[in-house]
């Protein structure tokens, strides 16, 4: 299974899916970053499997290194970004009774998008 999408900071594919979880890789360009946004139905697990990330995780910025993981508790408020020169990939295991895109509440955005998806 391979679906994804392009977007501002990068691009997200859908490399598993089943029900309860769904595996994606997301890839960040230099400089960008996603959304600070929640989920009300659903965790994530995000492990560096290239360059470097700094998440803000309720408010705390944090690196990751390579090959580092991090728990994205159910409704905590995230973001991912990617500080560096190159590209960050990001192996994203997500976990919950629903996965769908529109399970996305944004607080605030660098590229003017609001609301789910």
């Amino acid at each position: 299974m391979m679906d994804g999408e392009e977007r501002p900071w990068g691009r997200w594919d859908t490399l598993y899916e089943a029900p309860g979880f769904k595996v994606k890789r997301l890839t960040v360009k230099p400089g960008q970053r996603l959304s600070y946004q929640t989920h009300a139905r659903r965790s994530e697990r995000w492990t560096v499997a290239q360059g470097e990330a700094l998440v803000t995780l309720d408010g705390k910025d944090i690196r990751l290194p390579l090959g580092a993981m991090l728990e994205v508790p159910l409704g905590a408020a995230h973001r991912l970004g990617n500080p560096g020169k190159e590209v960050l990939v990001v192996v994203e295991v997500q976990l919950g009774d629903y996965l769908g895109e529109d399970d996305i509440k944004r607080l605030s955005d660098d590229y003017g998008r609001t609301g789910g998806r």
